[in-house]
C-alpha cells in the first residue's frame, strides 16, 4: 500500500526531505509538495545575486526539475487539521484544495520578524527571496543613475542613502555586497564621488554577527567602518515615514531605501494548526524530528524540521535548541527523509546530532570572514572559503555548474552594473504610448 506524504514547504527542508525519501522509499510513497513558489531559493547566495556576482536565476532550484515523480502544488497553506489528516491550500487563482495525507512534514520555514515601525510597511523591503534581491540591486543602481542626473544636493543625498536594519548574517552580507557593487558602479558616473554614497546599518544589539563571536564581529565592524560605512550599535529604527529616518539615538535624515533584515519568526500559519507548539510558535519536535507534545509523546504521522521547528540540539547539551541556519535545515531534512522511510519500513529512527562546522560571511568581492572548526580566517581566504562551502552545498550539479561559470566569467569581465528597474513596470512604456 502506498503511503501519502504531504510536505508543506519547498525550501531546504522540503526539497531535501523529498529527495531523500524518494531515494530510500521509492514507490512506497506518494509525495506531494505545497509551496507558493515553484522553486527552492538558496538564500546564502542572495547577497551575491544582489551585487551582480551571480545570475539571480542561478540561486533558485526548480522543484519540478529536481523532484521527478513528486507532485508539486503551487499554493499557500492556510490551515492544517492533523486530527483529520487534512490540509487546506489556496492556489494563486483563488481555488481551495483540501489535501488528505497519511504523513505530513512541516517545512514552512520562517518569515521576516517585523515591528510596528511607522512607514516600514510602505517603504521597507525584505531580503529573503530572490525577487527581493533583484529589486534591491535595481533600486540601488537606479538611485545612482537618478542621483547623477540631478543638481539638487538634498535630493542627491537622499537618493544615495541606503539604510539596512539588522546586523546578522543576512544583513551584514547584503550591506557589504551591495555597497561594494555601488562603489564599483560609480566608475561610470563622473558626476558622483565615493563620498556621496551613504550606507547606514542600524543594529539594536551591542555587536554585529553575534554567531561569530566578539573577535570576528569586531573585525568585521572595523573593516566596514574603514570603508566609510556607518554602523550604529544599540540603536533602533523608530520611524521611516515618507523616507524620513528617525533613529533612537536622535539622528534624523532622509533616505528612499530601507532594507529590513532584523531576524525571522516561524511561519504564522502554524497558529492555524492543531500541532503542539513551543513558546515562540515553533512546532515542537523530538531529536528524531517527529512532532511531539510538551510531555515528549510522539504525535503519529507528523514530522518537522528547519526554521519552523523547535529541535533539541544534542551536540550542545540539555536545554539547547538548534539555531535557524541553513546547515541545520539541510542536515535535518536528510535525516527526516531517512527516518520517515525507516518508520514506514518498520525500522528504528535515529536522533539528530550535528556539531556546527562553523560560519562564513562574504563582505564584498575578495573580502570575508570565516570561523571553521575553530580556525579563524579573514580577507581573501575567508571569502574563498565562503564561496567553496556554498558552491558545494547548493543543490544539483546544474546549479553548481552555472554558479561556477558566473564566477569564472567574472575573472575576465567586470560584473554587469546595469539597472533594470523598469522590469517591475513592464506595461509602463506601452501604456504611455497608448494614452498618447
Amino acid at each position: 500500500m502506498t503511503t501519502r506524504v504531504l510536505i508543506l514547504g519547498g525550501g531546504y527542508v522540503g526539497l531535501y526531505t523529498a529527495l531523500t525519501l524518494k531515494k530510500k522509499a521509492g514507490n512506497q510513497v506518494d509525495i506531494t509538495i505545497v509551496d507558493r513558489r515553484p522553486y527552492m531559493t538558496y538564500q546564502p547566495f542572495l547577497p551575491e545575486a544582489a551585487a551582480g556576482s551571480i545570475e539571480p536565476r542561478h540561486v533558485v532550484v526548480p522543484l519540478r526539475r529536481e523532484l521527478k515523480g513528486v507532485r508539486v502544488i503551487q499554493g499557500k497553506v492556510t490551515a492544517l487539521t492533523h486530527a483529520d489528516r487534512q490540509a487546506r491550500v489556496e492556489t494563486d487563482f483563488g481555488d481551495t484544495l483540501d489535501l488528505d495525507y497519511d504523513e505530513v512534514v512541516i517545512a514552512l520555514g520562517a518569515v521576516p520578524r517585523t515591528l510596528p515601525i511607522p512607514g516600514l510597511a510602505e517603504i521597507g523591503v525584505g531580503f529573503k527571496w530572490v525577487e527581493e534581491a533583484i529589486s534591491l540591486r535595481n533600486t540601488i543602481l537606479g538611485r545612482i543613475a537618478r542621483a547623477a542626473s540631478t543638481e539638487d544636493p538634498h535630493m542627491r543625498r537622499r537618493l544615495l542613502t541606503f539604510v539596512f536594519v539588522g546586523g546578522g548574517f543576512a544583513g551584514i552580507e547584503a550591506f557589504a555586497e551591495t555597497e561594494d557593487m555601488a562603489r564599483a558602479a560609480l566608475r561610470h558616473y563622473p558626476e558622483l564621488q565615493p563620498a556621496d554614497l551613504r550606507f547606514v546599518m542600524v543594529e539594536a544589539m551591542t555587536r554585529i554577527l553575534p554567531e561569530m563571536g566578539e573577535e570576528m564581529g569586531g573585525y568585521t565592524l572595523e573593516v566596514l567602518r574603514k570603508r566609510g560605512m556607518e554602523i550604529y550599535l544599540a540603536t533602533r529604527l523608530e520611524s521611516c515615514e515618507g523616507g524620513r529616518i528617525k533613529l533612537s539615538d536622535g539622528q534624523e535624515f532622509d533616505a528612499d531605501t530601507v532594507v529590513w533584515t532584523a531576524g525571522v519568526k516561524p511561519n504564522p500559519v502554524l497558529a492555524d494548526t492543531d500541532l503542539p507548539k513551543g513558546p515562540r510558535g515553533h512546532v515542537n519536535a523530538l531529536p528524531t524530528l517527529q512532532v511531539a507534545t510538551e510531555d515528549g509523546e510522539v504525535v503519529p504521522g507528523a514530522w518537522a524540521a528547519g526554521d519552523n521547528a523547535q529541535v533539541p540540539d544534542l551536540a550542545k547539551g540539555e536545554g539547547a535548541w538548534c539555531a535557524p541556519s541553513a546547515q541545520h535545515a539541510v542536515r535535518q531534512a536528510r535525516l527526516l527523509g531517512a527516518n520517515l522511510a525507516a518508520h514506514l519500513g518498520g525500522r528504528e529512527v535515529k536522533e539528530y546530532r550535528h556539531q556546527h562546522l562553523g560560519t562564513v560571511a562574504s563582505l564584498g568581492l575578495n573580502k570575508g570572514v570565516a570561523q571553521i572548526m575553530g580556525v579563524k580566517l579573514r580577507g581573501w581566504p575567508a571569502w574563498f572559503m565562503h564561496r567553496t562551502y556554498h558552491m558545494a552545498q547548493i543543490p544539483s550539479f546544474n546549479r553548481k555548474a552555472r554558479v561556477v561559470m558566473d564566477w569564472t566569467t567574472a575573472l575576465f569581465f567586470r560584473r554587469d552594473l546595469v539597472s533594470m528597474g523598469r522590469i517591475h513596470e513592464p506595461r509602463r512604456a506601452f501604456k504611455e504610448a497608448a494614452d498618447s
